[in-house]
């Protein structure tokens, strides 16, 4: 069993940043791919960025591509995700999960490929 702790979010005026923290512990090596997920209110929950467990491999939706940065530290069994140039558009509940299936640049934007989900945790963005 994986579980995942998430820390961060909050409140931020638009083009400020925020980093999330997501920490495993458990079956950590069971984790092979972390993504991170958002969901708006009243919306479907969107794939934002994912990583895999060596952190050689990165992927990031179109509309966060060069604004959001994802990455690992293995030796802490965290992953990140670093926030920039945050938009309105970007308020949400976030949620990092966790794979045990391999690195697969078409399947990581799925969130029905992820069995273990952190708690969530709210970002909102001012205009």
């Amino acid at each position: 069993q994986v579980r995942l702790e998430q820390s961060g979010g909050g409140l931020v005026q638009a083009g400020g940043s925020l980093r999330l923290s997501c920490a495993a512990s458990g079956r950590t090596f069971s984790s092979r791919t972390i993504g991170w997920f958002r969901q708006a209110p009243g919306k479907e929950r969107d794939f934002v960025a994912a990583i895999s467990r060596s952190g050689t491999s990165t992927h990031y939706a179109d509309s966060v591509k060069g604004r959001f940065t994802i990455s690992a530290d293995n030796a802490q069994n965290t992953v990140y995700l670093q926030m920039n140039n945050l938009k309105p558009e970007d308020t949400a509940v976030y949620y990092c999960a966790g794979a045990s299936t391999m690195w697969s640049l078409s399947l990581v934007s799925a969130a029905g490929q992820y069995g273990y989900w952190g708690q969530g945790t709210q970002v909102t963005v001012s205009s």
